[in-house]
């Protein structure tokens, strides 16, 4: 059966910074999906390491050998940028039982919201079930190794960061 539309998909998140975990959910979507729009949200009440901008090159950076991977930044509601942008199916990936809680709270709201918006869940792979971008800021403030955390091109902005 020939596929008339592009199926897109939005993984919005703050990615302060993105970790290996997000890199892993994005590699396996791209390959679900015909384009993956990595959406870095821009909101003013949190109190971030990286500026959106920041968070956004260095996801491009991270992402630049998938060819149907996009970067933007967003502001707002997830499920009007989703409007905005055409698309209809939002990725989250989950690492536990309560992220879950947590992400079918928010999807069953934004599917309220928008009828049309769909969220897709994958699952983290086992060796990232622990990681987030809070646990790679804590190492990071005392000095300790994030290599195993972070893609590559992340680690001197991390570090840079923590020595001023």
């Amino acid at each position: 059966m020939k596929k008339n539309k592009e199926h897109a998909a939005l993984y919005p998140g703050s990615f302060d910074p993105i970790t290996l975990g997000h890199l892993d959910i994005i590699r396996r979507a791209a390959k679900m999906f015909d384009r993956i729009i990595v959406g870095v949200l821009i909101n003013q009440e949190k109190k971030a390491l990286f500026s959106p901008e920041e968070r956004a090159t260095m996801i491009r950076e991270a992402t630049q050998d998938i060819p149907n991977v996009e970067v933007i930044t967003f502001s707002g509601l997830t499920v009007d940028c989703c409007k905005e942008l055409g698309v209809g199916t939002m990725l989250r990936g989950l690492r536990a039982v309560t992220d879950f809680e947590y992400e079918l709270q928010i999807a069953q709201t934004n599917h309220a919201m928008d009828p049309d918006v769909d969220t897709v869940f994958l699952t983290t792979d086992l060796r990232y079930a622990y990681l987030s971008s809070s646990v790679v800021r804590e190492v990071a403030t005392y000095g300790g190794p994030i290599e195993q955390f972070v893609p590559e091109n992340v680690i001197p902005r991390v570090r840079e960061k923590y020595r001023r």
